[in-house]
Order: structure tokens, then C-alpha cells, then sequence
């Protein structure tokens, strides 16, 4: 089967590269800054965006939320089956 990405430079536009699981963490940031979050069971987010910015957000069951994080936080966050959509 052909590769339909070997030709096609990685860019934020673009399909994520990878996904990575989230464990929600306070002190660190992610070890590959997401494009986005998939989130498997809704509840809360509290994220800091790559802007520096902290958010709290309510999501649903199997939401994407596109929008450049680079934390997410324990304390706030409900929301579990997190995973960060990454160009890696």
C-alpha cells in the first residue's frame, strides 16, 4: 500500500502525525505540545493553551476540542481517556 504522507510536510493545518495518551498532570507540560485533545468520557477540561493561557472547558463523550494545548491540568480536569493529537 502507498503512503499517501511520505511526500507531504508535517504542518499545524494538516492531519495530526501521531496520538498520544494524557495523564493529567500540574506541574508538567506535554512532552509534544497538541493540536488537539480526543477525549473519550466527557466531563471537565482545565488545560493551559500554547498561548499561556488556563481554561476550563465542559466536553462530551468522543469530543475533539482543537485547540493548541500544552498542559492539562489534574486539578479541575473530570474528563478521562484523554489523548494529545501531535505532529511528531
Amino acid at each position: 500500500m502507498q503512503n499517501p504522507f511520505v511526500q507531504r510536510t508535517a504542518g499545524l493545518s494538516g492531519p495530526a502525525t501521531d496520538i498520544i495518551p494524557v495523564t493529567p498532570d500540574d506541574g508538567a507540560d506535554l512532552p509534544i505540545y497538541a493540536l488537539a485533545l480526543y477525549v473519550e468520557t466527557g466531563g471537565t477540561l482545565s488545560i493551559d493553551t500554547i498561548n499561556g493561557q488556563t481554561r476550563s472547558v465542559t466536553v462530551t463523550d468522543f469530543c475533539l476540542l482543537p485547540v493548541g494545548t500544552r498542559r492539562v491540568l489534574a486539578t479541575g480536569t473530570t474528563a478521562l481517556g484523554i489523548h494529545a493529537m501531535v505532529l511528531a
